[in-house]
């Protein structure tokens, strides 16, 4: 798969912005027939609207690294890849009622809620948001969209003053080519968090299905 070619092909930097970037997931959404980048809702048109401010990166990074040492899917990664990984997000706190993720836009991030509460909704085509659930600390909001370059499929919107972690494409494109065994590990913790979720899907629709 043109992923893992991109994982064996990255090799370790001891700094973090000297290494070539791989552009797998920039390219991605190109890949994805996305019809111009300038589509794209990247992080910085996003923050701008929304307002945020930044949050300290030893803040952020310890308050990223205490949820991950609670988060089952990231067993996988150890101690080390987990500080090396959280050196490619940054750090925001954002006020409440703020959209993080708008439903149907092209976004080339992904969001890991620190602190807060955060409401997932979809519009309805009659104008209504309907609430599929409320989301808490250590919860990732885009990593669907991050990885397929696909529209989002849900508003994310803070329903308290929150703070944040972001990882952009490019950055995790720089994490691929610098540090490939961190970000293979890092990918198969969001692909399990995926599949946990379209499993759960299934099931629903199943339980509300006729005969199910």
């Amino acid at each position: 798969m043109k992923l893992f070619d991109k994982l064996r092909a990255g090799s370790r930097k001891d700094g973090v912005d000297d290494a070539p970037e791989s552009q797998f997931f920039t390219t991605g959404f190109h890949d994805a027939e996305v019809s111009s980048l300038e589509s794209v809702v990247d992080w910085s048109q996003r923050s701008a609207e929304i307002g945020v401010t930044k949050l300290s990166r030893s803040a952020g990074g310890q308050r990223l690294l205490e949820l991950w040492q609670q988060d089952k899917y990231m067993a996988g990664l150890t101690q080390s890849d987990k500080e090396r990984c959280i050196k490619y997000f940054h750090f925001y706190t954002v006020k409440a009622g703020a959209d993080l993720i708008a439903q149907g836009e092209t976004g080339s991030f992904m969001v890991v809620l620190l602190r807060g509460a955060v409401a997932v909704d979809r519009m309805q085509p009659w104008g209504d948001r309907l609430r599929l659930t409320e989301v808490r600390a250590g919860s990732m909001l885009g990593e669907m969209s991050l990885v397929d370059a696909a529209p989002r499929w849900s508003y994310c919107t803070t329903l308290t003053d929150s703070e944040i972690a972001v990882l952009e494409a490019g950055d995790l494109d720089r994490m691929i080519a610098q540090d490939p065994a961190a970000a293979c590990r890092l990918i198969g913790s969001l692909a399990r968090r995926l599949s946990l979720r379209l499993r759960k899907l299934s099931a629903r629709v199943a339980a509300t299905s006729p005969g199910g």
